[in-house]
This record gives structure tokens, sequence and C-alpha cells, in this order.
């Protein structure tokens, strides 16, 4: 995998847009302060790739992708592996309730010649190629198809972040083998295991098929075919005897056929002449139209009778007068009588009204001057209780004072008001005032009560008079009404006779109903004994046209009983003459069916010899036979020859199942692949072996035993100690050896697996002496010189910086960090 264009929007410290372009770039250095973001872009790249970073501790750390405040990161990585150029895309957003998702993830493959420039373009998603994964879920997949190697082993091997450079110097021997088995493709030879035993099982599994089917063909044999091709033979003879026997046989029954239609001809006309019968009751239908049609008559008589009568009765109630005028002058008398009397008692109501009245107007006259009385003698008090208090002023201000009060002359306040004299004229005018100020009241309520009455009295008066004059006008128009009429007595004579005139009428209105529905009735009955009569003689018509081809005699159309009779008589005789003819042709059957017989038996004495059962359609069943027969016989061909095809593909299947299980055999015990992950793992000691020497100063050789990794100390007589025992100098030595060696040996190793395209170093090269670090910095030029794979290391160590091509600065300000290239 090498990297050609990382773009970061929104991602940890990078808030705003940043492109960090690595194309044409063999040896870069990530450089800048300490926290300013270098390893965050080889963050970036993991977690385009995998969805996580190493610095989170797995996915549970998504939050950390996005820059503090910010709801949207966004990552896209254009790289390269084996030959192809893919660009992996991520969103993550943070929702209304804090949560952070993945919201995007896509893999996608470039067209070839991609000009990666254009992504400045704004390209959308569709132009950038083939959708390789659309999810998170099929991201894992396909990008373990298209780097070739999974989460863990990708951070040991291309990406070497902080704290896991020497992961893969401490691997234990299991996680170390499955990193190189991947690395070198060696997971083919166990699909090639697999495949071959499923091939083996397949092979197994057609060769049992093929032996089952091959039992079922043990019947197909030289006797079994000879058997068939004789029923053929003997079939085809059969046909020949059948062939010649079978028109003898039909024209046996065409015999047989006639005469025993001419037999059934016969008993049908037998049938139809015997079942003439006159139906029952012909004779009365005729005796019942005339009897009919004389009621019917007879009631139509009395309906013209009824109906004289009630015309005549209705132009006598029609000239007897108007009914309702005569009510009405009966009426006028009755309303006359009660009104005359009714003003009698009014005009004596208004009289007493008007006495009444008078009275009251009296007795309200004198009440007013009572009161005019009473008000003048009130007048006169108050003149004297003045007159009173102007000659005593002292008696006059005590009867306003009370106990306790102010003096209102000299201000004092007043323990005890003395009581005012007996013989005091104050005293004297304030009693008669009170007392004439009581008459006034008194007489003021007496005017008010008398002018109340005398008002309702007025009322009175005036509705007694209102209903005298409505009397006197109802009167005079009865008056005027009754003008000429004659008298009450006559009126209600004339009524009675109305009443009599009109139940009269009713009477007779009764009696044409009750005719009509006789007649109804009559008519009725007169055409049910006609519509019998005709009934009687359709049946006539009907069995006589049945007759028709007897030759039947003629009928008499003026009676149906005779002309029933006639027929009945005539079809007597002509079942008499043809029973006579019947016994001749029921000989004539029998001898034809038994000519049939003896045919069909000798039929069925060659289907007999032939072994197969008789059948009534003895040419079809002779020809289904020889079909059978010969279909039996092709059917053992065509299962010799399937037998013989079987028996050359069971061959082939023993082949191919015998030899993928032997393949499979050779490769389960996997002695092959250790074979080839030993030898790979002498390379890359042996070339990290020869990188160690060279970093340590001939110091450390790097050998391994049994999986496990030692380093040799030349410096102390040759002992060989565990590389755990390494200082964190020797130990970063050690790594970037093997490191190294895995870019260096295994991609030469390695066609069909991951390529290692890309190195980049994450760690303090800060703990190396000047000379160290020089010899660090020669290797990694030497390796980067070669441009068969990208070298790049994260560091702030100036002096190795300087040295590198390509520098990467990252700054950071308050809101974002920023990456610019130097360098040529």
């Amino acid at each position: 995998m090498r990297p050609m264009r990382l773009d970061m929007a929104g991602f940890t410290v990078f808030r705003d847009e940043t492109t960090v372009d690595f194309t044409d770039t063999d040896f870069f250095a990530l450089v800048g302060p300490t926290g300013s973001g270098k390893s965050t872009v080889l963050d970036a790249i993991c977690f385009a790739l995998y969805g996580t970073v190493p610095r989170w501790g797995g996915a549970r750390g998504l939050a950390n992708a996005l820059a503090p405040s910010a709801a949207e990161a966004r990552v896209r990585l254009v790289f390269e592996s084996g030959g192809a150029r893919y660009v992996a895309t991520r969103v993550v957003r943070r929702d209304g309730r804090g949560n952070v998702k993945t919201a995007n993830a896509g893999l996608q493959l470039m067209p070839a010649g991609f000009d990666v420039t254009k992504l400045d373009t704004g390209l959308s998603p569709e132009d950038l190629g083939e959708v390789v994964a659309g999810t998170p879920a099929e991201m894992d997949q396909a990008v373990l198809a298209a780097v070739g190697l999974p989460y863990e082993q990708f951070t040991s091997c291309v990406v070497l972040p902080q704290g896991q450079f020497a992961d893969f110097l401490h691997a234990k021997p299991a996680t170390r083998q499955q990193i190189l088995v991947n690395l070198l493709g060696l997971g083919v030879y166990e699909d090639v295991q697999k495949k071959a035993t499923a091939r083996a099982a397949r092979a197994e599994a057609k060769l049992e098929a093929v032996d089952q089917l091959l039992a079922g063909l043990a019947d197909v044999d030289e006797a079994a075919l000879e058997a068939a091709t004789g029923q053929v033979e003997r079939t085809r003879e059969l046909i020949g005897a059948v062939t010649a026997a079978v028109p003898e046989l039909e024209a046996a029954r065409a015999t047989t056929r006639e005469a025993g239609a001419a037999l059934a001809a016969l008993d049908a006309d037998l049938d139809v002449l015997a079942a003439v019968r006159a139906p029952d009751g012909v004779a009365e239908v005729a005796r019942a139209v005339a009897t009919a049609r004389a009621a019917a008559d007879e009631a139509a008589t009395a309906v013209s009778l009824a109906e004289e009568r009630e015309e005549k009765l209705r132009g006598e109630l029609a000239s007897a007068g108007d009914e309702s005028a005569l009510r009405l002058l009966l009426k006028a008398y009755t309303d006359r009588d009660g009104l005359a009397g009714e003003a009698e008692s009014v005009r004596a109501t208004v009289a007493a009204a008007q006495a009444e009245h008078a009275a009251a107007a009296v007795a309200l006259a004198d009440a007013r001057a009572a009161a005019e009385r009473a008000e003048a003698e009130l007048e006169a008090a108050f003149r004297a209780h003045e007159e009173a208090k102007a000659t005593d002023q002292a008696v006059a201000l005590r009867a306003h004072l009370r106990d306790g009060a102010t003096c209102p002359v000299c201000e004092q306040t007043v323990d005890r008001v003395p009581a005012v004299p007996a013989d005091s004229a104050v005293a004297a005018a304030t009693a008669a005032g009170r007392a004439a100020r009581a008459a006034t009241k008194a007489a003021q309520a007496v005017v008010q009560e008398r002018d109340a009455a005398a008002r309702e009295l007025e009322r009175v008066l005036l509705r007694a008079r209102a209903r005298q004059d409505q009397l006197d006008a109802r009167l005079a128009e009865l008056n005027g009404q009754l003008a000429g009429a004659a008298e009450p007595a006559v009126l209600r004579r004339e009524l009675d006779e109305q009443a009599r005139l009109r139940r009269a009428l009713d009477d007779a209105a009764t009696a044409v109903r009750a005719g009509r529905d006789a007649a109804r009735r009559a008519r009725g009955a007169l055409d049910t004994a006609e519509q019998r009569l005709r009934g009687a003689w359709r049946a006539f018509d009907t069995a006589r046209d049945g007759l028709a081809r007897f030759g039947p005699p003629a009928a008499d159309r003026e009676d149906v009983a005779v002309a029933w009779a006639t027929l009945t008589g005539w079809a007597a005789a002509e079942v008499e003459r043809r029973r006579a003819d019947r016994a001749g042709r029921v000989a004539a059957v029998a001898e034809a069916e038994a000519a049939a017989a003896a045919v069909a038996e000798r039929i069925a004495g060659i289907f007999a010899a032939a072994g197969l059962p008789a059948a009534d359609d003895p040419v079809r069943a002779a020809a289904v036979a020889l079909e059978r027969a010969e279909a039996d016989r092709r059917r053992l061909l065509e299962r010799r020859e399937q037998a013989a095809e079987l028996r050359g593909q069971r061959a082939g299947h023993e082949r191919d199942a015998q030899v993928a299980r032997a393949l499979a055999g050779h490769l389960r015990a996997n002695n092959f692949e250790r074979w080839l992950l030993a030898e790979a793992l002498d390379l890359l000691v042996d070339g990290a072996s020869a990188i160690l020497r060279e970093l340590s100063g001939g110091q450390y050789d790097l050998v391994h035993d049994k999986g496990e990794f030692f380093v040799v100390d030349h410096h102390d007589a040759g002992l060989r100690r565990g590389v755990r025992t390494l200082s964190g100098g020797e130990t970063f030595q050690a790594s970037l050896a093997l490191a190294l060696a895995l870019s260096e040996q295994l991609a030469g190793m390695s066609t069909t697996a991951a390529s290692l395209e890309s190195i980049v170093l994450d760690e303090g090269f800060g703990t190396l002496d000047a000379a160290t670090l020089d010899t660090v910095a020669a290797t990694l030029e030497n390796l980067a010189a070669r441009g068969d794979r990208m070298v790049g290391v994260v560091t702030h160590v100036p002096a190795l910086a300087e040295r590198i091509p390509v520098r990467f600065e990252v700054r950071k300000d308050a809101r974002s960090a920023r990456v610019e290239r130097t360098g040529r």
C-alpha cells in the first residue's frame, strides 16, 4: 500500500480542510513541534482504511475523530496497492443527542490513469470510479482484499505508530507466523488443501452415484435383449391376425346394431301409441263453459239495475238543496239566540260600572279636599314652630344637643343636656307639627288608594262598553243573514230528508259494488272454463301431432270429447297390428349378436396366444402392444449404452478422487507451509541482523530459535540473550532493523499477497546518539533510493529531518493544524 493523497476536514486537530499530497514522494519526513499533529496524519491514514486508530484503543473511541466543537469529520485517502489505485472515504457526524456515528464509508477503484489533482475541482463521488464497498461493514473485507493486511498487521508492518514500533520484535511466535503467512500469501496452500479435499469429496460422491446407477442397470444382458426382440416379433404377428379378423367383427356388429335399432324403433312406436289417453274430465269441460257463461250474463244484468237505482237517488239528493247552507242558517238562529241573552247581561254590567265609577269619582274628590286641609294644617304648624324657636333660642338649640356633645355656642362639652320645660312653646309647636305631618301622610295615602280604584273602575267600564259594541254588531249581522229565511223547524225537516236520501244512496252504491264483484267472479269462472277447454284442445292437438307419422284420422272440432274418443280408438288398433311384427325382429337381433360374439371370441383367442389381455378395440390394443414392446427393446439398448458410458465415467471419477485425496493428504500436515515460513524467517533474520550489526557498530547480531528472537552480543564474548533484555535505544535499533528487513526482504518473496510498498516510522529518534542516528539516516536513504517503496518518518530531530529531501511541516494555531510541503 502506497499513499498518494490525504484530505482531512474536522479531523481531531485539523479543523479546517487540509490536503497532504504524497505524489512523487519516495522519502519524506513529518516534522513539527510536539503536539502539533504529526502523528495525526498517520492516524488519518489508518482511520480512512480501517475506521480506527491505535491511540484510540478500538472502535469505541470514534468520538476522538471529531475536532473540538465540530459536528462532522471527513477523511479521504487515495492510495495504490498491487498496481491499482483506490480512494477510501469515511465521514463521522455528531447527532442532536451528542452521539458520534459513522455517517458514510466507502472504497472505490479509480480508473486507470486518473489524475489525482482533479479532486480539487469538486468531482462528485460517482466520478471517482467503481464502488467496491459502500458501508462500514463492506469496508472491512474490501480494504483487506485491497491492502492485503488486517488492521493489526498493517500497524505492525506499514504504519508503525508510537508505542507499537517493537510489536513485531516482541510478538508471540504464533502472531508473528500469521503476519508472515499474510505477507507471503502462504494461505493459498491452505486454500489449495481445502479445495483438493472438496474436489475429492465431490469426485467420491460422483463415484458413489455412478455405482448406484450401475447397480440399477445390472439386469441389462443379452438374454433380456433377446426376450424383448421375440416379444416384438410376436406382437407384429398379432397385428396381422387381428387386422384380418377385425373387418368381419365390425360387419357382425353392424348387423347387430341394425337389428337392435329396428327392434328399438318398433318398441318406441308401441310406447307412443300405447300412451295415447284422453285427459280426465274432458267431457265436463264443455258443460262447464256453458254454465259459467249463463252466470256471467245474469251478474251483468244485476249490475245494470243497481247502477240505475244509484243514479236516480243521486239526482234526488242533488235537487234537495245545499245541506251546508241549511246548516249555516240553523247555526245563525242558534248564535242569535245566545248573543241576545249575553247582550242584555252586558248592558246591565255597563250600567253598574257607570254607577260605581261615579261614586269613586266623588270619593276621590273628598279625599283630595281632606289632603289639602292636612297640608294647610302642616304649614300652620311649621310656622308656629318657627315662631316658637325665634322666641326661645335656647330651647330650640337644646333640642339638637346630645349628652357628651360640644355646645355650638360656648364650645364646651355638655355632659348632660337639661330637659325641655313642659310649658315650652317650642315643645308644643313641635308636637303640633308632628301631628300635622302624620295627618298629611294619611290623607295622601287615601288619595292614592281612591285614585287607583277610580282608574280600575274606568278600565272595567271601557271593556264592558267594547263588548257591548261587539255584541250589537254581531246581532245586526245575524239578523241580516236570517232575513227571509225559513223557520228552524222547516230547515230541520229538509236536513232529515237529505240524510235519508244519502243513506239510500250509500246502500245503492254498496249494491253496485257487490254486483260488480259478482260479475267479475262470474267472468273469471267463465275465463277459467274457456281456458280449460282450450287446454283440452291443445292437449289433443299435441297428442295428434305426435302421431302424425302414423297417419291418424281427421278430428271433429265441435266436441273435444268425441275427438279424443276417435283418436284413442285408432291408437289401440295400431298397437295390436304392430305387436304381431315384434317377434321376428327379436329373433333377428339374437342371431346377429351370436355371430358377433363368435368373431370376438376368435380375436380374444389370438390375444391370449400372444400372452396379452383381450381389448374392446383390438386394432388399437395390438398397436399399443407393439409400441410398448419396441419401447422396451429400445430402453434395453439405451440402458446397455448407458451402462458402458457410466463404467467409463466411473474410472475417471475414481482417478480424480485418488489424485485430489493424495494432494490434500500432502498439504494437510502443513509441512510445506512450515518449511516456507522457516525459510522466510531465516531470510528476514539474516537481513535484519546485517542492518542491526551496522546500526549497533558491530555489537549485535539478530538470530531466532523456535520462533523467538535473540541477539548475540559480540562485546560480551558472543553471549546470546532475549530481545526483551535490550535497552530502549537497543530495542529501537532491533525493531528498526526488523521493519527495514520486512520491507526489503519480503517484498521480493511475496508476489500474490500484500506488497509492502511503503513504511512509515513514528518513533523517538531522539533516543539515538549522533553516530547511530547517522547510521539510521543512511540506512533509510539507501532503502528509499531503490525507488520501489515509500519511506516516511515522523520526527522532531533537526539532524534527521535535514537529511530527508521532502518534509511536511505541521503547525498548529488556536483554531486548526496545517501541513505545508517543503523541499524538492
